[in-house]
């Protein structure tokens, strides 16, 4: 429980207490003043999670409209890269020493797809159809 729960339990406690001593009477009088109290505190949510979704886009807007990726960044792609052809060495020597020219062959095929995958993935579109100026359609006027 938070103090929030705590504070709106005291205030059902009282509003009970204060029923008891009254009488039934002022019953309705005693619930929708604990009503108000609720609908205070349920408004007083909405408005801050209204408020922090607004700056949240206001960020996303400030930022240019794009949130930072993972996997956007120079250092990963370089990275991914010299480790690659670390690995290349030993795992070239592997498959040319057991299985020879066939082996060396599937090893660089496994490291060039690897790759081509990580490209693919850090920077979508790459290998992506681009059309050129001017022939955007297959109609001719």
């Amino acid at each position: 429980m938070d103090a929030q729960d705590t504070d709106l339990k005291k205030e059902l406690d009282a509003t009970l207490q204060a029923r008891r001593e009254l009488g039934e009477e002022y019953e309705s009088a005693l619930v929708e003043s604990f009503l108000e109290k609720v609908d205070q505190r349920i408004d007083g949510a909405v408005d801050r999670r209204v408020r922090r979704g607004l700056a949240e886009q206001q960020m996303v807007v400030a930022r240019g409209a794009r949130s930072p990726r993972a996997t956007d960044s120079w250092g990963e792609r370089f990275g991914f890269g010299i480790v690659s052809l670390v690995l290349a060495v030993p795992l070239s020597a592997i498959g040319g020493g057991v299985a020879h020219l066939p082996g060396l062959l599937v090893t660089w095929v496994g490291i060039v797809g690897v790759n081509a995958f990580q490209a693919v993935r850090t920077t979508p579109g790459l290998f992506g159809r681009r059309r050129r100026s001017g022939q955007d359609t297959d109609w001719q006027d």
